[in-house]
């Protein structure tokens, strides 16, 4: 094994995983990549964040600067991940960078996270926006979105069990439908436009304070995230290095102008106030250029939204489980890669019976879509920083390391990223609305500490 080569030998960013054709291989084409990592951004999320921004932001110009922001930082971000993903390729992603940098035990912490609050629980989360919006075209009784939650994490489960040629074919099946379909509704939007929103725009008080533009920008970049995916797959990209720079490069490049197109439609096509009090956006927009049959497009385009996410995270998220399982031997179990398949085949199995338990939860008490963005941000964007600074501490631990990318402006860009994360973190515990969100989601670390000390005592 060398340590001067950062992809031609994927072994050095994953020493502990198997050779051959029980590991990782390059299946996947930029294509393929990019519709993955899109398709876990640009979900049902999109549908729903524009008008809790709004409400936060107090006006249109706050708004669409922080929509702008966001998309600047998460470029900063594609580029230093694109560094650490080219030089340490492997399934581990954010798993691989953290153990590299701080030892084991930190990312045991954020497997451990990643299993229980980030992954399973937007799987829920996205299963539940799915059951909703079916429940009101095909109703299974009281607990109809559970059930219909629980049949998609079953069905995409399934699909991803059979092989990651057909789970990539669907997604980029169902990515196309969900841009097209997200576009169409901002397209809607601009034919609808009379001037409001700039009438809106001269009328309404600024923003009040950083504190609420932080919240604001909390739940923005929520609604970006999800491109630092594309790390979980670097090593079954074809192409090399180049490759998954393009990949996350392009899937930014997408995101971003999908974004500001639908945010700047719905804003000029329904007026800055009218935004702000909407319930559903798409559905608002629908019903206003086609009618009552509008409602059902859309409700129908939030499904496959909801579909296309969820498939997206649960290949990502299954990688980690499989990741993990090299560095402990407990969980052994869930680090045998299907070659012929190229799947993770346990991982996917204990993902898929995780957000079947949250799923039973929500049926009995769900909670909404804004306490559940408060639940898993302080987790997420911990850790989120810390895969930043581990760029810092890998350069300057393992100098002589092949890195096929460097971060341009370094240490500017890296560093910036860093402080925002930092920000973000912030906001969401400092200024989140549902109090015990931030409670409940540090008490899943502490139970995730105390499952370490169970596995090294085990050792």
């Amino acid at each position: 094994m060398s340590t001067a080569s950062g992809y031609d030998q994927p072994a050095v960013a994953a020493a502990r995983e198997p050779a051959a054709r029980d590991a990782p291989a390059p299946t996947l084409s930029v294509f393929d990549a990019t519709m993955i990592t899109v398709g876990i951004v640009i979900g049902a999320g999109i549908f729903e964040t524009p008008v809790l921004v709004a409400g936060i932001a107090g006006s249109p110009v706050p708004m669409l600067i922080a929509w702008v922001l966001g998309g600047a930082l998460s470029f900063i971000g594609a580029l230093t991940y694109a560094e650490l993903a080219t030089t340490y390729p492997s399934a581990g992603g954010d798993y691989t960078f953290l153990t590299r940098a701080y030892g084991k035990s930190v990312s045991f912490l954020f497997a451990w996270a990643r299993s229980m609050v980030i992954c399973t629980g937007s799987i829920a989360l996205l299963g539940f926006i799915l059951g909703d919006y079916l429940s009101r075209l095909f109703p299974l009784g009281p607990h109809s979105s559970a059930v219909y939650a629980a049949a998609a994490v079953l069905l995409l489960t399934g699909v991803n069990l059979i092989g990651l040629k057909s789970s990539s074919r669907m997604q980029n099946a169902f990515a196309i439908v969900e841009i097209g379909g997200v576009i169409a509704v901002a397209v809607a939007a601009l034919t609808l436009g009379d001037g409001a929103a700039a009438a809106d725009a001269s009328q309404s008080a600024p923003v009040t304070g950083t504190a609420a533009f932080g919240l604001a920008m909390v739940f923005v970049l929520l609604t970006y995230g999800g491109w630092n995916e594309a790390a979980y797959v670097s090593a079954e990209v074809r192409g090399g290095p180049r490759a998954v720079l393009r990949t996350l490069v392009l899937s930014i490049a997408i995101i971003t102008a999908v974004y500001l197109l639908f945010v700047c439609g719905v804003l000029y096509g329904l007026g800055f106030e009218t935004l702000k009090s909407s319930h559903a956006v798409g559905v608002d927009v629908a019903e206003r250029a086609i009618g009552p049959v509008g409602a059902q497009i859309v409700g129908l385009l939030v499904a496959v939204s909801s579909l296309t996410s969820m498939n997206s995270t649960m290949i990502a998220g299954a990688r980690t489980n499989y990741s993990v399982a090299h560095d402990w031997a407990a969980l052994g179990f869930m680090g045998r890669w299907q070659g012929r398949r190229s799947t993770p085949a346990m991982g996917f199995v204990v993902q898929a019976a995780i957000a079947l338990a949250l799923i039973a939860f929500g049926a009995l008490e769900k909670d909404g879509f804004a306490a559940m963005v408060e639940f898993t941000a302080p987790v997420f964007w911990l850790f989120f920083m810390l895969s930043g600074i581990a760029l810092f501490t890998l350069r300057r631990r393992e100098p002589g390391v092949l890195r096929p990318f460097r971060v341009p402006l370094y240490p500017v860009l890296p560093l910036f990223f860093v402080l925002s994360c930092a920000y973000v973190l912030y906001s969401s515990i400092v200024h989140a609305q549902t109090e015990h969100a931030t409670y409940v989601a540090f008490a899943v670390m502490l139970s995730g500490a105390f499952a370490l000390l169970l596995l090294r005592r085990r050792r």
